[in-house]
C-alpha cells in the first residue's frame, strides 16, 4: 500500500510540473519561436522594473575637496536602461540626464511610460555621474559606482505620485583623476 501511495504522489508531482509548461503559457505547448533569453513571461516580471507607473532617481552629488564634502550645483547624473521587446529579445540601451543639481547637491531624474516605447519592459537601469560645472572639481569617483554605474534596486513607491522612487549615491567629484579598481 505504500508502494502504491508513494508512486501516486511521484506521478502527481510529475503532473503537476508538466502541466503548467504547456497549457499556462497560453501557447499550446513549446511550439513557436523562443523567447530570447526568457524562459517564461514571469521572469520577465520578476525584473520589470516599470510597469503603469513612473520612476524616479534621486541621490546627491558632492565634491570631495580633502575630507570635506561639498555639494555640487549644476552637476548631470546619466541614467542608462536596458529593456526588452514584446517578445523578450534584448533592445538597444536608451540613455536620459537628470536636471541639474541644486544647491544642495540633490538631482531628481524622472522617466514615465510614455518616454519607453510601446511593449518594452525595462530590465536594469544603472545611474552615472556625468558632468561638473566646476573647474577645479571635475573628475567623477567610483564611489558609490559613479563611473561604472549604480543599478537601481529596491524602490519606495509614493502612491500619491504613483511612482516607482529609486535612491543611489551619493555621487563624488574630485579635483584630480582616480583610477578604478579595474584599472581605467
Amino acid at each position: 500500500m505504500a508502494y502504491i501511495h508513494t508512486c501516486f504522489l511521484a506521478f502527481m508531482l510529475i503532473a503537476s510540473l508538466l502541466v503548467p509548461g504547456s497549457f499556462a503559457t497560453g501557447r499550446g505547448g513549446d511550439y513557436g519561436p523562443k523567447e530570447h533569453g526568457v524562459t517564461e513571461k514571469s521572469k520577465v516580471e520578476e525584473e520589470k522594473l516599470l510597469s503603469t507607473n513612473n520612476i524616479g532617481i534621486q541621490g546627491i552629488v558632492y565634491c570631495k575637496s580633502s575630507s570635506k564634502l561639498i555639494p555640487v550645483e549644476g552637476a548631470l547624473t546619466r541614467i542608462t536602461c536596458e529593456a526588452v521587446d514584446e517578445y523578450g529579445f534584448e533592445t538597444r540601451p536608451f540613455t536620459f540626464l537628470s536636471e541639474e543639481t541644486d544647491s544642495k547637491g540633490y538631482f531628481l531624474a524622472m522617466l514615465s511610460p510614455r518616454e519607453v516605447a510601446e511593449k518594452w519592459v525595462l530590465k536594469e537601469c544603472r545611474a552615472f555621474l556625468d558632468a561638473s560645472p566646476l573647474n577645479n572639481c571635475s573628475y567623477p569617483t567610483d564611489f558609490n559606482k559613479g563611473i561604472s554605474g549604480a543599478v537601481l534596486h529596491s524602490p519606495r513607491f509614493l502612491h500619491d505620485k504613483k511612482m516607482k522612487l529609486y535612491t543611489v549615491g551619493p555621487f563624488l567629484f574630485t579635483s584630480s583623476p582616480t583610477s578604478i579598481s579595474d584599472g581605467y
